[in-house]
């Protein structure tokens, strides 16, 4: 067996940076090329001494460890125990994920390949086989792509899921409960008596809400509809309001709403007694996946709390 040491500590160079970076993207932290490079080069050079009177060393899972907080502590720094430890965690888990998934694609196509010390290396016979190198240099770039992507698309689902709260209106005897999506960007008010406007799929709670009041809601133009349906009378034609609003791009819409008698939303942690909001209805739907029927006005979680979930 041929070993090419330079072409073995660039490949454990590359995966050292690529693995420190792919633990930046997970945390957010900010990039600093210089630190990520030092890093890497700290963590490679665990291939030199391989071959010097320090090899039990730096072959010591004892060693390893202490070579990977040296890496993290260069890479992102020390401002906190709790900050590094974070990083150190993160470094040890997207390590373990990009590795556990080289081995599992190695055993899948058998291709040669084979660790000596923590080392990552290939089989060869002179300038070595085709099929290993393109392996290691194909696979562990397509890997660490897939990994970044599951990761952005983990933290961006565990917020997305950390904002979903739990939504029960009341008006005279109907009541009815939608799962609700606080948005910070929603800061629509009421003209008239500056309530904070929550924001319903329609057609999700068409089934509490007069008939009337849904088929004017779902209408393009909202003044035209009401315009039409003066002489129509419905139970809560005395709670309707109208509210203005702009989006990008476009001149002043209106979107039909109307006064709830209670407003409550649970959080994980408490149930909010919501002092004053208007339901605007949306006659679009909110989510594509349906994973909320409503958009919560961050003004109404300043409510009154009338409990807490142990």
């Amino acid at each position: 067996m041929t070993i090419y040491l330079d072409v073995i500590w660039l490949l454990n160079f590359s995966f050292d940076l690529f693995l420190l970076l792919l633990t930046a993207i997970a945390l957010k932290r900010k990039i600093v090329k210089i630190r990520l490079l030092l890093a890497a080069l700290l963590g490679s050079s665990i291939v030199l001494l391989m071959f010097t009177p320090l090899v039990f060393t730096v072959s010591h899972p004892i060693g390893k460890m202490i070579f990977s907080m040296m890496m993290v502590w260069i890479a992102f720094g020390f401002y906190r125990f709790s900050y590094y430890f974070q990083s150190l965690l993160t470094f040890y888990f997207v390590t373990f994920m990009v590795g556990g998934g080289m081995i599992g694609v190695h055993y899948l196509l058998q291709v040669e390949m084979s660790y000596l010390d923590g080392v990552l290396m290939t089989n060869t016979n002179g300038f070595g086989h085709p099929i290993s190198w393109l392996f290691v240099l194909i696979g562990f770039p397509l890997l660490w792509i897939f990994s970044r992507n599951r990761l952005e698309g983990v933290v961006a689902k565990k917020i997305h899921f950390d904002q979903l709260v739990t939504v029960s209106i009341r008006v005279d005897t109907t009541e009815f409960t939608l799962t609700g999506l606080v948005d910070s960007g929603n800061q629509l008010f009421d003209p008239i008596t500056r309530s904070p406007v929550m924001i319903i799929d329609t057609l999700k709670a068409q089934n509490y809400i007069p008939d009337q009041l849904v088929n004017q809601a779902i209408q393009d133009d909202v003044m035209k509809s009401i315009s039409e349906s003066a002489n129509e009378s419905h139970p809560w034609e005395h709670r309707v309001r109208i509210i203005p609003y702009r989006v990008v791009g476009s001149e002043h819409q209106f979107l039909l709403g109307f006064k709830p008698d209670e407003v409550w939303i649970d959080t994980k942690s408490e149930k909010i007694k919501v002092q004053k909001t208007i339901v605007g209805l949306n006659r679009t739907n909110l989510s594509s996946e349906d994973e909320y029927e409503c958009i919560v006005h961050p003004k109404m979680l300043q409510g009154q709390s009338i409990g807490y979930v142990s």
